[in-house]
């Protein structure tokens, strides 16, 4: 009896295991066929041959400029991009234990938001500095939620909610910098709160690209830590898991990763909110949806950027096709929650 019941167990373990590897490999896949109709589609649609030439270093009429200067960094600004945005929200929601907590959910893309319009309106500086100050702002941001939701205990509710007010009151000062700020730089403010990879330049890109290297594999080394992190305080405790030292190393990676993706593209809506759930319901119990989640990021931002290229009249900005689709979720998760008396 308690050799079938091992075989059950380990059965059941293969069976989540090959679903994992099944649902990556997908999102794997479709990824990468995103990143060619990223390459191949503008206003010229080029032939797989072509593109594949200049990418090789040749120089092909008409074919070089467009592929170089516009659409290579676009895609990869959108595939770093929605990587760190899916890492990071996933990160969060699973330590803290409610999909709620996401970094655009509690405050943190806000503060990040709120440097960098600073650095555009005011400043007038680098875009060195404005990834500077995302990630100043960033960790700012978290210390304070930290330090008001502190009480006899810890409580996620608490940070949630007071994250959700922190959040209210950057916004707020967005609007401010934006009604003093001089005409003549509102239209590029603008444009980055919107959440945008129009203007992606090579140049802008190592910062993002260097932190996700970085910080990625970090989160992706933790995934374990961070599924007992899920199981709550004491259980993880008593694992042996060090929660104070894990919790700092998967904030730290995860806010950085989130500053340096929204200072590059601005605040993409709800790709890190939706990333992590998406990924838990496609992977199943059982497993990590850590990398899962980076690459459904991935695909939102990169889809969501084509259908708002080319499926409408006019060209809207990949943040507002996100927004499109994460405000009903927000809603109905909101509506659920409440039922559930979770709020």
């Amino acid at each position: 009896m308690k050799n079938k019941s091992v075989e059950f167990i380990m059965a059941g373990r293969r069976q989540r295991h090959r679903r994992w590897i099944l649902v990556t490999s997908l999102l794997a896949t479709l990824s990468i066929i995103l990143c060619s109709a990223m390459l191949l589609m503008g206003n010229t649609i080029y032939s797989v041959e072509d593109v594949i030439r200049v990418l090789l270093g040749e120089q092909v009429e008409g074919v070089s400029f467009a592929v170089n200067t516009i659409r290579l960094p676009r895609m990869l600004a959108g595939l770093f991009a929605g990587f760190a945005f899916g890492l990071a929200g996933n990160t969060f929601q699973t330590m803290l234990r409610n999909p709620l907590a996401s970094p655009d959910i509690i405050g943190i893309t806000s503060g990040s938001s709120v440097a960098a319009v600073f650095c555009i309106i005011v400043l007038h500086t680098s875009n060195a500095v404005i990834s500077i100050a995302s990630v100043i702002a960033g960790l700012a941001t978290v210390t304070l939620i930290y330090i008001l939701s502190r009480g006899s205990s810890f409580s996620v509710g608490r940070i949630i909610l007071i994250g959700i007010g922190i959040q209210a009151m950057l916004n707020a000062v967005v609007s401010y910098l934006l009604l003093v700020g001089a005409q003549q730089d509102l239209p590029a403010a603008i444009r980055w709160l919107s959440g945008s990879l129009n203007g992606s330049q090579m140049h802008e890109l190592p910062p993002l690209v260097i932190t996700v290297l970085i910080f990625a594999p970090i989160v992706i080394v933790l995934r374990k830590h961070l599924g007992i992190l899920e199981l709550g305080e004491h259980s993880a405790t008593s694992l042996g898991i060090n929660t104070g030292k894990t919790r700092i190393a998967l904030i730290l990676s995860s806010v950085c990763m989130i500053a340096l993706a929204t200072a590059t593209t601005g605040p993409i809506a709800f790709v890190a909110f939706l990333s992590g759930p998406i990924a838990k319901r496609l992977v199943g119990v059982g497993l990590s949806s850590v990398i899962p989640a980076g690459l459904v990021g991935v695909n939102l931002v990169l889809m969501s950027d084509l259908i708002g290229q080319f499926a409408f009249e006019v060209r809207y900005p990949v943040g507002i096709v996100t927004g499109i689709l994460g405000a009903p979720y927000l809603i109905y998760l909101l509506i659920r929650m409440n039922r559930k008396g979770d709020l």
